[in-house]
């Protein structure tokens, strides 16, 4: 029975994968090109989420900032969850719901990239960070599942959602961990010429 179970989650995550594939290959190739002119640019990538989004956006600025497969110049991308005096402080002095809308006044320019990351699209500090990074012109690319929830609402026409087609969380979270490496994949693929990875 639990061997079972465990292979089901093998089958249901692979059905999931083909499924957003269909749905997300044309958003995420159009985040490749908007990341790419941002960095190019002088711009960087802030990203925030919490929990598991949290661990995500850390995965993505480590893999932007060191390397992700190839060795390259490191690109410009902070993560909003790993400075824990800045999130006590603004915890504390403000509200939670105010931890990355901080940070992304403070650190956001014009034509920077916010990456946005939540299974349910209604994480409230992200959707402050949402509306911050509007306030400082720059470019939300939304992370979400569950149809997209307010995050969904809040984005721009220039913003790019990204949208897993699932309601279960750790499933959506699965798909946002290959999503962050076709990024990744993708920025390095332009950069550097199409190569396949040696690590």
């Amino acid at each position: 029975m639990l061997e079972q179970r465990i292979q089901q989650q093998f089958f249901d995550s692979a059905d999931l994968k083909y499924a957003a594939a269909e749905a997300m290959t044309r958003p995420l190739a159009q985040a490749v090109h908007v990341i790419l002119e941002a960095i190019t640019n002088g711009g960087k990538v802030l990203a925030c989420g919490n929990g598991g989004s949290a661990g995500d956006a850390q995965h993505f600025a480590a893999e932007f900032v060191g390397r992700f497969e190839r060795d390259r110049p490191g690109l410009a991308a902070i993560s909003l969850v790993t400075d824990t005096s800045i999130l006590t402080a603004i915890a504390n002095d403000y509200s939670f719901e105010q931890i990355f809308a901080k940070q992304v006044h403070a650190l956001g320019q014009p034509g920077d990239i916010l990456l946005a990351i939540s299974t349910s699209g209604n994480s409230p500090n992200v959707l402050a960070a949402m509306d911050a990074a509007h306030e400082k012109e720059m470019t939300v690319i939304a992370l979400t599942g569950k149809g997209g929830g307010h995050m969904g609402e809040r984005l721009f026409e220039t913003d790019i959602h990204l949208c897993v087609p699932h309601q279960r969380t750790a499933r959506i979270q699965e798909v946002h961990l290959l999503t962050l490496h076709c990024l990744c994949d993708g920025v390095d693929t332009l950069l550097l010429g199409d190569e396949d990875g040696d690590a």
